[in-house]
């Protein structure tokens, strides 16, 4: 199963790398007015007004899309981990209800705190951590990029945390947070290794995560239900590190850094001879290519945002993963 195959909408998600030097900002000198290239200026990601209206149209669209069971509503607000899992439950809800969500409630994000890092070149980036009157008590946490001055603000990372286990971020004087390279050093993993670090782990355990629900739990539990009578389950996990799934960190004040990551597991269950798959619910039918006769292979991609201190080992705090599709046998 190759690493480059992604579950990924017919969008723009490489247009990262399409960014140019044509972005570029004017700056006043005593010497007379000059230009900066906009990929080399260090500047704020965005005002805190801009991202808190980039949270109000992305809610917008997140709750029209929700009611219609319409993809092509929130397209252009969501990108990477949050796209293929949203893109995926709205289509498997289509084709159960093609009038529409007839369980629709409205999501409500209230009491926003957005952590706002100041750097140079693209993708420009920030976190808004909110209350939801989903999820019980969690925080949200959505991280939202974009690629260039025209483009639209998109939610590439939605994460839920319990209530204090969002750290204290490293701020300027005026408030702005630090932006940590993917391949920075001076933390225990570099972010760019995460995603490939946490399936490897996943597969073959090792000391470099701490024990918790989305590590030493769910391999457990992993473990349990592949050996259950009459049927075998299989895991394969995968890292997605680039493009739109690329990893995101924010330095914090004890010098480690919050690190948002995507990964994707495969989960394959095979019948005994005589005996059958269990009959899965009707998202995940519509979700399904082929027939099932004796296998089951369903693919999820999960978001996942974790502590990843300057030294020791590295806490997942939050996980939210989704079905994108299955195939039969």
């Amino acid at each position: 199963m190759s690493q480059d195959r992604g579950p990924r909408r017919p969008r723009r998600l490489e247009k990262y790398a399409l960014i140019s030097a044509s972005a570029t900002a004017l700056s006043l000198t005593a010497s007379g007015c000059v230009v900066v290239h906009g990929e080399r200026e260090v500047l704020p990601s965005a005002t805190r007004a801009e991202a808190a209206k980039a949270l109000e149209q992305f809610t917008t669209a997140y709750n029209a899309a929700d009611k219609a069971y319409d993809a092509s509503l929130d397209a252009d607000h969501t990108a990477g981990a949050l796209a293929a899992i949203d893109s995926a439950r709205l289509k498997a809800g289509a084709a159960n209800h093609p009038d529409g969500n007839p369980a629709h409630e409205p999501l409500e994000l209230t009491d926003a705190k957005f952590t706002i890092p100041k750097k140079a070149g693209w993708p420009r980036w920030f976190v808004a951590d909110t209350k939801a009157n989903k999820g019980g008590k969690t925080r949200w946490l959505l991280v939202f990029t974009r690629g260039g001055l025209d483009d639209t603000w998109e939610a590439a990372y939605l994460t839920l945390v319990a209530p204090g286990k969002v750290p204290e971020f490293k701020t300027d004087q005026d408030g702005w947070a630090e932006a940590v390279p993917a391949n920075s050093t001076d933390v225990s993993v570099p972010p760019a290794d995460l995603s490939k670090d946490y399936t490897t782990y996943l597969q073959d355990g090792g000391k470099t995560f701490a024990d918790g629900v989305h590590t030493s739990s769910w391999r457990a539990l992993r473990e349990k239900r592949s050996t259950r009578p009459g049927l075998v389950t299989q895991y394969i996990d995968e890292p997605l590190a680039n493009g739109d799934y690329a990893p995101l960190a924010l330095r914090t004040e004890d010098g480690g850094a919050l690190v948002f990551f995507t990964s994707r597991h495969f989960e394959k269950q095979t019948a005994a001879r005589g005996a059958s798959v269990p009959t899965p619910n009707k998202d995940v039918l519509a979700l399904t290519d082929g027939e099932i006769k004796q296998s089951l292979t369903m693919e999820f991609v999960s978001n996942e945002v974790a502590l990843d201190p300057a030294d020791g080992q590295v806490s997942v705090l939050g996980r939210v993963q989704g079905l994108t599709s299955g195939k039969g046998e």
